[in-house]
């Protein structure tokens, strides 16, 4: 495809809010790119996302696209498995030095136009150099949707949450050494809970943001203090989609994710605290779009997402200068 990069004009106030320095367009090749994530692996760029028929429905697969660096972006693999509609691929590290993809799994059964959701179980793949990767594995219950994980002293900590027909969404905090097989630390009493993103301050304190799908939609932000079983919650007024922060070398939280602000959705950057959350930059975006994945690096908060402002849902990269 035809690389293009947007320069635009820096957003700022008074020197004290984040700068876009460009937007390139990385991919656009799938009908339907959506959901990343964004990780840098032995001196190279990865970026993961679902890519498939539509927003929902159909037999996803999982497109790595690797950048030496992070201008010019190829196809490094695409993870499938039939008949499995393969969902928001989260990419971590494990302790051994090996990429780690989790996912969800869903199955839907039907014609196009008309497929019926049959449920899901979430799914793990790895790979030792972002190209070659496992079959997924299923992982957890059927049911359960572990949205992501983050590695903490050579555990990995994640929100599985569950989705029923007769009740408002549950998660629960889930621990594994090796990204297979979990324990359950603890219930998470977040009412319709959803995504959830976890990350550790310096003094290992668990802080966690969360999406909500019952009125009003407020996200949660939660703090929790080992062994993580009992937390301390706080709404904010905004609602969420595709919650990610970054804990920066200064120890401020930075965050990113959907805006339902009027006059519609858009991808925003955050300010963020353990009890706040302040959208402070609007990336080129709308429609159908968010899911960012964040790198702070030289400086550079660097963050990829996808939008379907320029006509179909593709996958974008940013370079932010934050103040």
């Amino acid at each position: 495809m035809t690389r293009r990069v947007l320069l635009l004009f820096p957003w700022v106030a008074f020197g004290q809010s984040p700068s876009v320095v460009s937007v390139q367009k990385i991919w656009d090749q799938g009908p339907h790119n959506a959901f990343t994530d964004l990780l840098r692996f032995r001196d190279e760029w990865f970026c993961a996302f679902r890519e498939s028929e539509a927003h929902v429905g159909g037999n996803g697969g999982l497109r790595v696209l690797v950048s030496a660096d992070g201008d010019h972006w190829k196809s490094a693999a695409l993870v499938t498995e039939p008949g499995v509609d393969l969902r928001d691929p989260k990419l971590s590290i494990t302790p051994d030095g090996r990429l780690m993809i989790v996912a969800g799994g869903s199955i839907y059964v039907g014609p196009a136009g008309s497929l019926s959701y049959q449920g899901r179980q979430s799914r793990v793949a790895f790979s030792r150099d972002g190209r070659r990767w496992t079959s997924p594995r299923k992982i957890l219950a059927p049911g359960d949707w572990l949205w992501r994980v983050t590695w903490h002293q050579h555990r990995a900590y994640g929100v599985s949450y569950l989705d029923t027909s007769t009740a408002p969404r549950s998660g629960a905090l889930y621990t594994s050494r090796d990204g297979l097989h979990y324990t359950r630390v603890a219930d998470l009493e977040v009412p319709g809970v959803s995504e959830v993103t976890i990350r550790f301050l310096p003094d290992h304190t668990m802080v966690a943001l969360a999406r909500r799908e019952i009125d009003p939609r407020h996200g949660w932000i939660g703090t929790s203090p080992p062994p993580y079983t009992q937390w301390t919650w706080t709404e904010i007024p905004h609602r969420l989609g595709g919650p990610n922060f970054l804990v920066l070398p200064d120890g401020s939280l930075l965050a990113a994710g959907r805006s339902h602000a009027p006059p519609g959705p858009t991808t925003v950057v955050a300010r963020m605290t353990t009890k706040s959350y302040e959208p402070v930059l609007t990336l080129p975006s709308g429609g159908d779009t968010s899911y960012p994945g964040l790198v702070f690096r030289d400086g550079l908060l660097w963050m990829s997402y996808y939008s379907s402002h320029e006509g179909k849902a593709s996958i974008y990269l940013a370079k932010i200068r934050l103040p």
